[in-house]
């Protein structure tokens, strides 16, 4: 898969696309990942290209016009969390000078490596991952429970969750 090969697992330190990284593992909840990545383009188009900005001053209009946009995940919830969360992202990337900096204090600031032999041997969330939940919700963000969080580590990089016999576990440190 395209986004397998060439993004998963990629370290990110670009706000915008940590922002679009969040709101779609979001709204992928309960849901396939192929799904959310199917529909991305729609998502991008439909959030304003993730300018977080924009998305925070979200308004009923603005809610009404995404919840009959069948090129996206049409979930009033997580709609609204979208918007919630932009504000907070905000406010965090004001706080720490951006969201890279913060985000990443979580593992260090460095991507953890890990050497795992199996698919089956990943886990569905760390210890790493709790706290940030537990943080991130402080701050006020929503749908970001430890498996979302952790996905959002694997997905940018701050893990590389690569399998060791794939190719791009040595590519992607």
């Amino acid at each position: 898969m395209l986004y397998h090969d060439t993004e998963w697992g990629v370290q990110l330190h670009d706000d915008r696309k940590l922002f679009e990284f969040l709101i779609l593992e979001g709204f992928q909840a309960g849901l396939s990942w192929f799904t959310v990545l199917r529909k991305r383009e729609n998502f991008r188009a439909a959030f304003d290209g993730f300018d977080a900005q924009s998305v925070s001053g979200y308004g009923a209009r603005e809610i009404g016009r995404l919840l009959k946009n069948p090129g996206i995940i049409r979930n009033r919830s997580k709609i609204a969390a979208a918007i919630q969360n932009a504000a907070a992202f905000l406010n965090v990337a004001d706080e720490f000078g951006s969201f890279d900096s913060y985000i990443w204090s979580f593992v260090g600031g460095k991507q953890k490596v890990n050497s795992w032999k199996r698919l089956s041997d990943l886990p569905a969330s760390t210890a790493e991952s709790i706290r940030l939940s537990a943080d991130l919700s402080k701050r006020g963000f929503r749908f970001v429970g430890p498996t979302i969080c952790y996905a959002h580590m694997q997905a940018t990089g701050m893990v590389n969750d690569h399998i060791v016999s794939c190719f791009r576990y040595t590519e992607c440190m």
